[in-house]
């Protein structure tokens, strides 16, 4: 698999009418490799491109990986709450941070909903279970995800008046896995504008300074395509980076290069142009992850919020924030201070 991805990557720069020079390159390709001390294979995923001023701003691969592996960084204690979204959710619920409701969630057969535990052995009893879960929590549709999956895999929706048709597509996947139930998320009306069949969350990065300050250091915001119900660019969506101080979207949007490393100005689905919008309350998101970073104090961390129409709410929170994906969205982190300050105590601190 990986080797397929590789392949397909490489075809990507090949084909790729946007790329610089080849003189160009060769000179780049060496200035990093003197710089940084080691070959730079990332260079090839995007900053090879023409549009590429910048290319020394990027993370190298062994600084990505230092961030993400420092134990400096991030304490194995808090790591079960950033791998396990059931974990994350029993965790917020006693904390006063908004998040999505946990409404019910099972562990293969096993059905938990209200203090109650059910075995589930057939699909009567199981469209039973989610006709109590609606009718008592006064609710038309369940979002369901994998605890342990990422980027939007296994993810799905259950509504009320579907429900035995769902049922009947589901019922195996759900009494082989295990899934966390939660409230769907309304999005606010200015985003569903951009996108309305998949909630766009926003991937905010936060950092914890050697000085013990908070500081938001980087933002982006994930789409979806098409009728998919996530917007995660490793299912085959693509992300817009988010000016900090204006809070509003920059220019251009882009696809990883596992589905195609295209970039775009607008929604390919609504048409709808990027540059400029003001994301609705992206300071008080910001402020509900320092928030955030209270309650789970490492030092380096990717949070997913959405906007609902009151406000931001909680998804999850990573310590593996996808870096090349920061790094993209942000045009460059080593432009941040703060980036630089923590490579260099990363350095150090060997």
């Amino acid at each position: 698999m990986r080797n397929f991805e590789n392949i397909s990557r490489i075809k990507v720069f090949i084909k790729d009418p946007n790329k610089k020079n080849f003189l160009k390159i060769i000179k780049e390709v060496c200035i990093l490799l003197i710089t940084k001390k080691e070959f730079p294979f990332y260079y090839f995923k995007y900053l090879y491109r023409k549009n590429v001023k910048n290319y020394l701003d990027y993370l190298s691969t062994k600084e990505v990986v230092a961030i993400g592996s420092s134990k400096l960084l991030h304490k194995p204690e808090y790591k079960a709450l950033f791998d396990n979204k059931l974990f994350f959710a029993l965790f917020v619920e006693k904390t006063s941070l908004n998040t999505p409701k946990l409404v019910s969630y099972n562990l293969g057969n096993s059905f938990y909903f209200n203090n109650s535990i059910e075995k589930i052995s057939n699909k009567i009893e199981l469209v039973s279970f989610f006709e109590n879960v609606f009718t008592a929590s006064n609710l038309e549709g369940l979002f369901f995800r994998p605890p342990s999956d990422y980027g939007g895999k296994g993810c799905f929706k259950l509504t009320k008046e579907n429900l035995r048709k769902d049922i009947d597509a589901k019922y195996e996947i759900f009494l082989k896995g295990c899934f966390v139930h939660t409230e769907i998320i309304k999005q606010h009306e200015e985003i569903n504008k951009i996108h309305h069949k998949s909630v766009s969350t926003l991937r905010i990065i936060s950092l914890i300074t050697p000085e013990n300050h908070t500081e938001i250091i980087s933002a982006f915001m994930r789409f979806g395509v098409g009728n998919s119900v996530v917007d995660n660019s490793s299912s085959g969506g693509f992300f817009v980076g988010i000016n900090l101080k204006e809070s509003t979207l920059k220019q251009t949007g882009h696809y990883l290069l596992d589905y195609g490393g295209s970039e775009i100005h607008k929604h390919p689905n609504s048409g709808f142009k990027f540059e400029g919008f003001k994301v609705p309350y992206f300071k008080e998101a910001c402020e509900e992850v320092i928030k955030g970073v209270k309650v789970i104090p490492d030092r380096f961390i990717g949070w997913d919020v959405a906007i609902t129409p009151d406000g931001p709410t909680i998804v999850e929170a990573n310590d593996g924030p996808h870096m090349f994906m920061v790094d993209m969205g942000h045009g460059g982190l080593l432009q941040n201070h703060h980036i630089k300050k923590l490579i260099r105590e990363l350095r150090t601190t060997k």
